[in-house]
């Protein structure tokens, strides 16, 4: 087995850490604290073919395999987990769906603007009643005429407050749940829409989560993506590569959070030396680094399953769950690291603790991921299980 990046890998994650250490990494905390992405950063990422990561070359994206993908992220989030999540958000889950599900004027009329970063892209699934189970959806869709006329509300939509784009989930059959959810490309300035409230959130602060609205919002015809009934389907696909995509976040912040710890134990002096000599700190150091290097084979084997074709849906929901518990893990025990100083926003760690600690609520809590995974090898036994 060959676990090496070829070369071309090789020269992406260079590329990738290059633009991260100059352009990213010295705005993170400007980032934190503003609550926001400056849209000039964005209108970096854009330019250097970020926001079409995951896009053919017909529609001005750069087609980068899912390992070279992960790369990307896992650079992003050793500086700035909300920058991260902002374009994962924006390619996997949207500009990728659309991608893999739109009609051809679908493809045509939005991929390219957001390949370019003139469009952002927003994934609106999550209601009030509605998280882990997705079959509660509230929203209706009903057709009138050559329209949908969307009715409900979303929560906790992300890249809500800067996105062009939603990519809006509804029930459009009621009596035939969940192959009765239908998804719809829903335009900002569509008429009965509307960005609502910016949840104040603890960490990630610069990806902004909104409460979307949806009174009589009527949205063409065409807008609908794919059949109707397929949005369950649709959905499931999308979640599958942002559990891939959010573990390669995982890893990244994961191993910023190390080498933090890492540096201050060697620059901070106790009993008469660096504490890094302690036994103790070490094994904080000893137990990261062996999780964090068990993480990176995991993550990019399930990229490369994703970019042979094969079915990866356990393996992302493991990914996604063990690497979202080892950047929490990783994060708490470098924070104890830095004793007292890690608590004061001054140091990088105290932020990274509040960011890691949303990555195990994200794309499907820990529990959810449990019960997929559970569920997957139960199945192969003969047994159907339900959360």
């Amino acid at each position: 087995m060959d676990f090496a990046l070829n070369e071309e890998q090789r020269m992406f994650q260079k590329m990738f850490r290059d633009f991260v250490t100059n352009e990213v990494a010295p705005l993170a905390e400007e980032i934190d604290g503003e609550e926001k992405l400056p849209r000039e950063l964005l209108e970096k990422t854009a330019m250097q073919g970020f926001l079409g990561a995951l896009l053919p070359e017909e529609f001005e994206g750069v087609a980068l395999d899912a390992i070279s993908y992960c790369l990307l992220l896992e650079e992003l989030a050793r500086a700035c987990t909300s920058t991260a999540m902002t374009i994962s958000v924006h390619n996997g889950l949207v500009s990728k769906t659309i991608l893999d599900n739109g009609s051809d004027e679908q493809k045509g009329k939005y991929l390219e603007p957001m390949a370019f970063g003139e469009k952002i892209g927003c994934f609106a699934l999550t209601e009030p009643a509605a998280g882990s189970d997705v079959t509660a959806l509230a929203t209706r869709a009903r057709r009138d005429g050559g329209d949908y006329v969307l009715n409900g509300c979303k929560t906790w939509a992300s890249n809500g407050g800067i996105a062009d784009i939603f990519l809006v989930f509804a029930i459009t059959d009621p009596d035939v749940e969940p192959k009765g959810i239908s998804a719809f490309i829903v335009e900002r300035d569509t008429p009965g829409f509307k960005v609502g409230y910016r949840e104040p959130t603890m960490g990630l602060r610069g990806l902004t989560c909104n409460t979307l609205y949806f009174d009589d919002c009527r949205v063409p015809a065409e807008n609908l993506l794919g059949q109707e009934g397929e949005g369950f389907k649709i959905a499931m696909r999308a979640l599958d590569f942002a559990r891939l995509s959010l573990s390669a976040i995982c890893l990244g912040g994961a191993q910023a959070a190390l080498e933090a710890g890492i540096q201050f134990a060697i620059e901070h002096e106790e009993f008469g030396g660096p504490i890094a000599l302690k036994q103790a700190i070490q094994n904080f150091i000893a137990d990261a680094a062996s999780e964090i290097q068990a993480l990176r084979y995991l993550v990019y084997h399930t990229a490369w399953l994703a970019d042979t074709g094969a079915t990866y849906t356990r393996d992302a929901s493991m990914a996604k769950l063990i690497g979202s518990e080892i950047a929490m893990r990783a994060a708490n025990k470098m924070l104890q690291v830095h004793g007292g100083f890690g608590y004061m926003k001054e140091y990088a760690i105290e932020r990274m603790y509040r960011d890691f600690r949303a990555l195990q609520i994200m794309e499907g809590t820990s529990e959810i991921q449990r019960f997929i995974i559970a569920r997957d090898i139960l199945k192969e036994k003969g047994l159907v299980i339900k959360p």
